[in-house]
């Protein structure tokens, strides 16, 4: 699958802008601000039906202006076009439509256009919180499993059951087990699927994350990605009984894979604590170039590859060896955003695929003869 055409209306910087695009390397070249990034943001949202990177929708409508439409044409391995729109008004829900028919529920969209963004943002991965980690592996599955997204949204709803009843008893000084069981037996039946979705993924998605990681580095270091989950050592059920009486002193369910963490590891050592800028931003490229052959293997097809502003601090010879690496015929479309064109020029001087340059400025955006 592959993006043909894109149009933005009163997306963030851009009144307007009409492009497309090569099947395969699209690269937009500008100044910091200019409103490279922007366009990967509204690429993604025709996968995701949301932002990288502000999760709050009217934030990305155009200062002064009323809505934003993203409408992106995307082709298909059959040869067939799709149409699929976003558009958010001030105060409104917000619309996703394919071929102009609203979905009843944005997440009947995900997983129709799989997608991998690279971003300087990822290193939140390492640095901040497991809430962060817990979203990417969700995330991630999601996009080939729908029936894990359709639980994972079912776990949330019953959790939210089970500590809205905790405060209740906590503030009306009455405690009913029987009614705090329905919630248990709901939980421990969403949470037993996803513990092991989640670990089954693990399993696999370790190996092909090593491979890329032993590329980017030249083989000098082993890397891991460690599953953290309270249902390693008892079954959610058990776990719920055990945490009845904590739970109810802090008022929220304290157990389940809500609490799940991802554990990064270099040569056996946290890379968040030992690993240098350097091998943090090679970790966090390589989970997400083995996110993109996970999904290639599972949807056969190739997922659409944003790479934003990852070049900054690496050397030219990795820079070349990214772009060597993605050029192979196992990658399908990809989009790179850039600050410096002439770096750009050289790499595709080298090497020899088809590749579109567009130079950005100010939310305006013109494809440039290299």
């Amino acid at each position: 699958m592959y993006l043909q055409k894109l149009n933005l209306i009163n997306f963030k910087n851009y009144g307007e802008a009409k492009l497309d695009f090569s099947d395969k390397i699209n690269c937009f070249v500008g100044n910091n601000g200019a409103g490279k990034t922007n366009i990967l943001d509204a690429i993604y949202y025709l996968s995701f039906c949301k932002s990288y990177f502000n999760q709050v929708d009217a934030q990305n409508i155009r200062h002064e202006a009323d809505f934003f439409a993203i409408h992106g044409t995307f082709s298909n391995k059959e040869s067939t076009d799709n149409l699929y729109s976003c558009i958010q008004k001030r105060n409104k829900k917000k619309i996703f439509r394919e071929n102009k028919k609203e979905y009843d529920r944005l997440a009947d969209h995900i997983g129709k256009v799989p997608l991998v963004m690279i971003s300087p943002y990822d290193r939140d991965l390492i640095n901040e919180g497991s809430e962060g980690r817990r979203k990417y592996i969700d995330g991630v599955i999601s996009q080939f499993d729908r029936l894990y997204l359709s639980d994972l949204i079912s776990y949330n709803k019953v959790l939210l059951q089970r500590n809205t009843l905790l405060k209740q008893f906590a503030e009306k000084y009455y405690f009913d087990k029987a009614s705090l069981q329905i919630w248990d037996e709901k939980l421990a039946e969403l949470g037993s699927v996803l513990y092991r979705k989640r670990k089954a993924f693990l399993e696999e998605f370790n190996p092909l994350f090593n491979d890329y990681y032993h590329y980017l580095s030249g083989g000098k270091e082993t890397v891991k990605i460690d599953y953290e989950a309270q249902m390693h050592r008892e079954d959610l059920t058990g776990l719920l009984q055990s945490s009845v009486e904590k739970d109810r002193a802090v008022r929220y369910t304290t157990c389940g894979i809500h609490k799940d963490d991802l554990v990064f590891t270099i040569d056996g050592y946290p890379v968040k604590k030992y690993g240098s800028q350097g091998q943090q931003k090679s970790f966090v490229i390589a989970v997400k170039l083995a996110q993109f052959e996970y999904t290639r293997r599972i949807k056969r097809f190739k997922p659409i590859l944003l790479f934003d502003d990852i070049f900054d601090k690496l050397d030219d010879t990795r820079v070349e060896s990214i772009i060597n690496l993605v050029s192979e015929n196992n990658f399908g479309q990809i989009f790179i955003t850039d600050t410096q064109k002439q770096r750009i020029e050289k790499i595709f001087r080298k090497v020899k695929i088809d590749h579109n340059i567009f130079a950005v400025d100010e939310g305006n955006v013109e494809r440039t003869d290299d």
